[in-house]
């Protein structure tokens, strides 16, 4: 479920089932640490235990709507950022800016590789990777 306030962010890799939601979990934290989640609609949520961060997660395909609805639309590698591209073409009224969540990696790793088929430690990196992105992006963004 999302969360509603004056901006938004929608989280996108290929199954919404590892990155994505890592990266709305992370998200999430860093908004409401910084008290500010008020000001944040962010879709669906993760698990992330290991770091305390809550899940509640239910996969969803993207639709037409979340182009003219969020603000940004943040993927995880080349192929979803090609798909996004040519669904929002679709689009009336796309509103989002859709980029590549790696892009605000201060380390300028641009891809967040799938850890599914991994072991614990490449759901790690992700999680490093995610928290790296989420915090310059909303330090970009706030």
């Amino acid at each position: 479920m999302a969360e509603y306030g004056s901006k938004s962010v929608l989280f996108i890799c290929l199954g919404n089932i590892c990155q994505s939601p890592i990266a709305v979990a992370v998200f999430r934290k860093l908004v409401t640490d910084g008290n500010i989640s008020d000001n944040w609609r962010i879709d669906s949520a993760s698990c992330m235990r290991k770091h305390s961060i809550p899940m509640n997660h239910v996969a969803r395909q993207i639709i037409k709507e979340d182009f003219a609805t969020f603000d940004y639309i943040l993927c995880v590698d080349a192929s979803n950022l090609r798909d996004l591209n040519r669904k929002s073409n679709q689009v009336k009224k796309c509103r989002a800016k859709i980029k590549l969540l790696g892009s605000y990696d201060p380390q300028k790793q641009l891809i967040i590789e799938d850890p599914y088929y991994g072991k614990d430690s490449d759901f790690e990196l992700v999680y490093q990777q995610c928290l790296r992105c989420c915090k310059a992006f909303l330090k970009k963004t706030h």
